[in-house]
């Protein structure tokens, strides 16, 4: 099998070193290091140049900050049309454990093939689940070896070639946060998709908390993106979404009238994201297979 891990990066050059090692570190498992470059402007190319020297990694310049959306839709892209079987996605500040590709390769073998994807168990810092990367299990159940899902993160996620080429490529669009929602889920609810718990990856955020608009004061406005994409989710994605979708807008509302600060601008924000949301339709893009 000829994969590929995918890393995607925008101005974190020692993140993505330690990133660079540890997959270099990876044992029983072959794979081309493929490092998708937002246009950094803090000399990642330069830090990174040994690598690239010493034909270890692959490097290619998106040309503009394309956001984690648009990196992770350039990279699988590029990927594909090379003709990997199998593409291994993460962000520059994931550190995969040396046998993390090897568990994925022996579980690919043990459903003979037969997912839509594969998801690691994403740990922080101190050995706990890395709460923004807790993956959603069919019917809230996690039973077996290889737990189903219906929802994952884009840190550590292993892709076969027919998923691609089935229901193709993360919504560019979106820019930042929910492109993995919608992507897994798009994905994991036409076919069974699972999580590969021996494959671990610590993920270094700096903190573990996750995002929240509720405490989060100094982002305020990048939650534009989450609330109009979680609403092209909601609305794509049939009724039950929809409430779920309305149901935790109003929450989020009450949450921050109750404990928040910049109370006003954090609503309207919610409410004018969430309205953008319901024109926001981006098409999906699939790619014609070139083998």
């Amino acid at each position: 099998m000829k994969i590929a891990a995918v890393v995607v990066t925008f101005n974190r050059k020692e993140y993505l070193v330690k990133n660079i090692e540890a997959l270099l570190a990876q044992v029983n498992a072959p794979m081309d290091i493929l490092i998708i470059d937002n246009a950094s402007t803090d000399g990642t190319e330069e830090t990174i140049r040994h690598y690239m020297d010493a034909g270890q990694i692959l490097y290619e310049n998106t040309g503009e900050n394309l956001g984690g959306a648009g990196g992770f839709n350039f990279g699988i892209r590029r990927a594909y049309e090379a003709g990997y079987d199998a593409i291994w996605i993460m962000d520059d500040d994931t550190y995969p454990h040396p046998d993390a590709l090897e568990k994925f390769l022996q579980a690919d073998k043990d459903l003979n093939g037969m997912y839509g994807y594969l998801a690691g168990k994403v740990l922080w810092k101190d050995g706990s689940w890395c709460e923004m990367n807790t993956p959603k299990y069919k019917g809230g159940m996690a039973e077996g070896k290889y737990k189903q899902i219906v929802q994952s993160s884009f840190v550590s996620m292993f892709i076969p070639r027919k998923s691609v080429a089935t229901y193709g490529l993360p919504i560019k669009e979106f820019f930042i946060w929910g492109d993995d929602v919608e992507y897994t889920r798009r994905i994991a609810l036409r076919e069974p998709s699972y999580l590969v718990e021996d494959s671990q990856v610590l993920h270094d955020t700096k903190n573990n908390v996750g995002s929240n608009i509720v405490y989060d004061d100094e982002r305020i406005d990048r939650y534009r993106y989450a609330y109009r994409n979680e609403m092209y989710i909601a609305l794509n994605e049939g009724w039950k979404r929809r409430v779920y979708q309305q149901l935790k807008i109003w929450y989020h509302i009450a949450k921050i009238l109750l404990k928040s600060s910049q109370k006003k601008r954090k609503i309207r924000l919610i409410l004018s994201a969430s309205k953008e949301g319901k024109t926001f339709n981006p098409s999906i893009e699939y790619i014609s297979d070139g083998r």
